[in-house]
Parts: C-alpha cells; sequence; structure tokens
C-alpha cells in the first residue's frame, strides 16, 4: 500500500462507504476493507445508501453496487456527485451487469472505475488502494 497517499491525520482509518445488498458479499467487501484497516460502514439498499451520502462526512472511497432495492446505484451516483464535499470521492461500481453500454453509462455518471462479480479479491483491494485517497492506518 506505499503507492497510496498517506492520510491527513495518521491516527484516522481510512473510510469506505460499501453499498451492497447481497449479504455474502457485503460481509466478504466489509471484511476484506477492515482487514486491510479500513473503517467501513454498509448500507444495505438505495435508501440506506442515500441516508449515508446525505447525512455522512465523505468517505476516503465509496464501493456501489448497481442493483439495488429502492435506488439503483446510478441514481445514486448522481446524488453523490451533487452532495456538496463528495464530487472528488473515488466511486467503484461493482455489478454483475457485464454490458458495454452499462459500463460506459456507469463510468459516463462519474464512476472512478467498474469491477464485475464475481471480481478477485486481491484485485479489488488493488483498485481501491490505486483510488483511495487515504492510506489506511494499519498499512
Amino acid at each position: 500500500m506505499a503507492d497510496t497517499p498517506t492520510p491527513t491525520d495518521p491516527a484516522s482509518p481510512a473510510t469506505a462507504l460499501v453499498v451492497e445488498d447481497d449479504d455474502h458479499i457485503a460481509h466478504l467487501l466489509r471484511f476484506m476493507l477492515e482487514r486491510a484497516g479500513w473503517r467501513v460502514t454498509l448500507a444495505r439498499d438505495g435508501r440506506e445508501a442515500q441516508a449515508c451520502i446525505q447525512q455522512l462526512a465523505p468517505p476516503d472511497i465509496v464501493l456501489l453496487d448497481v442493483m439495488l432495492p429502492f435506488m439503483d446505484g446510478l441514481a445514486l451516483l448522481a446524488l453523490l456527485r451533487r452532495q456538496p464535499g463528495w464530487a472528488q470521492v473515488p466511486v467503484l461500481m461493482l455489478t454483475a451487469k457485464t454490458q458495454e453500454r452499462d459500463i460506459v453509462r456507469a463510468l459516463d455518471a462519474g464512476a472512478n472505475d467498474y469491477i464485475l462479480k464475481p471480481f478477485q479479491p486481491e484485485e479489488l483491494l488493488a483498485r481501491v488502494r490505486r483510488f483511495a485517497r487515504a492510506r489506511p492506518a494499519s498499512a
């Protein structure tokens, strides 16, 4: 993780918002990120994610599923990009939607990357490190 920028407050862990409705994937993402030193907030559907975006301080990174109950990931991405302080937060879309038009639509909407499910854990962590604005305290 040496190639990741250092945080402004080294005592504070980097933060991630994970928006995922599949329990198994959500637990895996939380486990992976927390093991790497991140503080994780988990939203399990579009409504929970919307509340996080509107009420929480911007995290260092967002992992966002596309297909979610109540509000899809692309609508959340648009909301996130309009929210004060969130415009520069890296967003990695995490989805099973493999059509080129879906990928292009997400990238055009402001996603920084598009990761297909099933994903490889180490590849996902490498992409997170690449986009993170702050290095986890344990790194």
